[in-house]
């Protein structure tokens, strides 16, 4: 991934066709999130995943929250973009809300995993 870019623009510039950003179906944002969400607390040390959407994306918003995102409040005029200065809304998810919402055998804590 180059340097400066964050992990949407990568994903949406490098692997996101404009015929599947326009009708990509019920729910495949949601099920991008969860999947790379818990890709990267899996398989690098992460705790912390944010995500800034604009105000006005609604779908997006609730596409975040279905994802086990949280709501952390408004950024004021901090992207510029079609000439104007534009708030954005900051979730983010940690480490141990996907671990607490659905454990898997793999992960310390799971249920029905053995003590070593």
């Amino acid at each position: 991934m180059a340097e400066g870019r964050d992990l949407a623009e990568f994903l949406l510039l490098e692997h996101w066709s404009p015929a599947a950003a326009r009708s990509p179906g019920p729910g495949i944002g949601t099920q991008a999130q969860r999947l790379l969400t818990r890709y990267l607390f899996a398989h690098t040390p992460v705790v912390r995943v944010e995500a800034d959407t604009e105000t006005g994306n609604l779908a997006e918003q609730r596409a975040l929250e279905r994802s086990g995102f949280t709501r952390e409040g408004v950024l004021r005029s901090v992207v510029f973009r079609d000439g104007q200065w534009r708030d954005v809304v900051r979730y983010s998810v940690l480490r141990d809300d996907i671990a607490s919402a659905s454990p898997t055998s793999d992960q310390p804590g799971a249920r029905g995993r053995q003590p070593a």
